[in-house]
């Protein structure tokens, strides 16, 4: 399977979750980053960030299928690994695929009034696609996950 099915494949999974099931939309302010998740309640779930910080210089896009290793009334705690490509690499015949990482990170309701509110957490080491370049990356967000009406 190619890179390119491989994405499709993914993104076709995620907007089928989100389509039948609940998301999540979240806002890291200080990677300057937008991610919409498939319900981040359940045991397996997916999540993709876009870059929001720049105008058709960069589509930096991750996908990254999480697992919850534990999960507790007011916190969850998973772990997963992602992909980084950038669509507009190849452009200039750039590959698209940028690189990976390894995402450890925990989603917290702070206020329990407001269960739908969560404040997200992350470090994740990435690495450039030829392993010689890696970064330790943190991220810190708010996050509102929608439910299903009842």
């Amino acid at each position: 399977m190619t890179i390119r099915s491989s994405i499709f494949a993914l993104l076709f999974g995620l907007g089928s979750q989100l389509s039948f099931g609940q998301a999540s939309v979240a806002y890291y302010p200080f990677n300057s980053l937008i991610s919409v998740s498939t319900n981040a309640d359940r045991a397996f779930w997916l999540d993709a960030r876009v870059q929001t910080n720049t105008f058709f210089g960069s589509l930096s896009t991750t996908l990254a299928p999480m697992v919850n290793v534990a999960r507790r009334e007011q916190v969850n705690y998973y772990t997963g690994l992602s992909v980084r490509f950038n669509a507009l690499n190849g452009i200039d015949n750039r590959d698209v695929l940028e690189g990976y990482a390894l995402h450890v990170g925990v989603r917290v309701k702070p206020i329990l009034s407001v269960p739908n509110l969560r404040v997200a957490f992350e470090i994740a080491p990435y690495s450039q696609k030829n392993f010689r370049v890696g970064v330790l990356q943190s991220f810190l967000g708010v996050v509102y996950q929608f439910k299903k009406k009842e």
